[in-house]
């Protein structure tokens, strides 16, 4: 047994992307995250040094944070249908039905894009979620979540 010390713990979650600060933004204006220090979009017109590499994205209240690293080639996974499998996604929770479809609206404007709904769960299954692909086609589940998240 290992004490808190000698743990290792979870940091941040780094999704590749063909265009890092777009793909950041979406995530920033979807759940409220904060740029890292230096991360912040540059002045209209001024070069985005840092958004060709490397961005952080912090919430605000603490806790785990978001990375994009820029790659010059992506293979978009075309699961569930295909060969590519989803290799990760992440989940995320809202209190209610009707926040996930207010939430549902919000993604779409932001550019994402609905692949699957279970509003309604399956007599096997109780949970309400749907699926969708960020800009860039990684998956992210959105669930009806009773417990805090």
């Amino acid at each position: 047994m290992t004490d808190d010390t000698s743990r290792i713990r979870l940091v941040q979650t780094v999704l590749d992307s063909t265009d890092a600060r777009t793909l950041a933004e979406f995530y920033r204006s979807l759940l409220g995250l904060e740029y890292a220090e230096g991360d912040e979009p540059p002045p209209p017109g001024a070069p985005d040094e840092h958004g060709r590499d490397w961005l952080v994205l912090r919430d605000p209240r603490g806790g785990r944070q978001l990375a994009f690293q820029q790659v010059e080639r992506l293979r978009e996974p075309d699961w569930p249908d295909g060969p590519v499998p989803q290799q990760m996604h992440l989940d995320l929770s809202v209190a209610s039905l009707e926040e996930l479809l207010n939430q549902h609206e919000r993604v779409l404007a932001l550019g994402g894009r609905l692949l699957s709904n279970r509003d309604r769960p399956d007599p096997d299954d109780e949970e309400r979620f749907r699926v969708y692909r960020d800009p860039q086609g990684h998956p992210f589940c959105i669930f009806v979540s009773e417990r805090e998240a």
